[in-house]
């Protein structure tokens, strides 16, 4: 599944994703994001994958759009496309940001489509849509203020000035600050630990989180109770089923013995 622009690896259900233009600082290139798009539709359905880990290679997650590039291209289009935003939530499984070191602009868009980040020592987060004259269209203006508070998203918004990886911890942003050598064995074990839980209820724990965090908390509640009612109802059906084939297997069994 590895491509020119994007690695991957997999092991014990845990897919690795890993963008490759380090000496670009895995800047999205239409390129690279096309391959992100193709590589995230692929896992979306893919057995051997139940949690993915998004990091990047060298000094930078990644620093956003290739400004480069955009300025031979139509700006308009590559920034307000949605379609590697839509490649990430239509995987439909759990993302962890191994952040490794620069998510900058889009890149710091691409970071908080993650279900939660872990951050190396040399991560680094800046906001600098208005340092580059570019409205955000995958979402920070609206997450970052949820997950930071008001104040700290429009300073960091407004200066475009750097968050380090020890600052984002303390802002709720990151939820751990780790060695290089152990961001990734660390990001493949809760992998593993995720892994390792009942799918249904995992994909409807982390929909109903993400639904809840987006309204209310009282139509939260209510989006909590629902899903716990199907959840109950699928797993008295379910057991009826078993039941079913039980009397069935031990029916066809007596028959034989006879």
């Amino acid at each position: 599944m590895s491509k020119q622009w994007v690695l991957t690896s997999n092991k014990n259900q845990v897919t690795t994703v890993t963008m490759n233009r380090p000496e670009a600082l895995n800047a999205l290139s239409e390129a690279l994001r096309q391959e992100l798009i193709e590589i995230f539709t692929d896992l979306a359905t893919d057995p051997k994958t139940d949690v993915v880990i998004l990091t990047g290679t060298g000094r930078a997650f990644t620093v956003g759009l290739d400004l480069k590039e955009l300025s031979d291209d139509d700006p308009g289009k590559a920034v307000t496309s949605t379609d590697l935003t839509d490649a990430m939530v239509n995987l439909n499984k759990p993302i962890i940001g191994a952040i490794n070191g620069f998510a900058i602009t889009g890149g710091f868009e691409i970071a908080l489509m993650s279900d939660f980040l872990i951050a190396g020592p040399e991560a680094k987060f800046a906001d600098t849509h208005t340092r580059v004259g570019i409205v955000p269209g995958w979402g920070l203006s609206q997450k970052l203020p949820r997950l930071i508070g008001l104040y700290r998203a429009k300073e960091l918004s407004l200066t475009g000035n750097f968050l380090d990886a020890d600052t984002a911890y303390a802002w709720g942003l990151v939820n751990r600050v780790v060695d290089n050598d152990e961001l990734l064995p660390l990001c493949q074990s809760l992998g593993e630990d995720i892994a390792s839980t009942d799918a249904v209820t995992r994909k409807t724990m982390r929909q109903i989180i993400d639904q809840g965090w987006s309204t209310t908390l009282e139509a939260g509640l209510a989006i909590e109770k629902e899903a716990n009612r199907a959840h109950a109802d699928a797993e008295l059906r379910a057991e009826g089923v078993a039941d079913k084939r039980e009397q069935v297997r031990k029916r066809g069994q007596s028959q034989s013995d006879d």
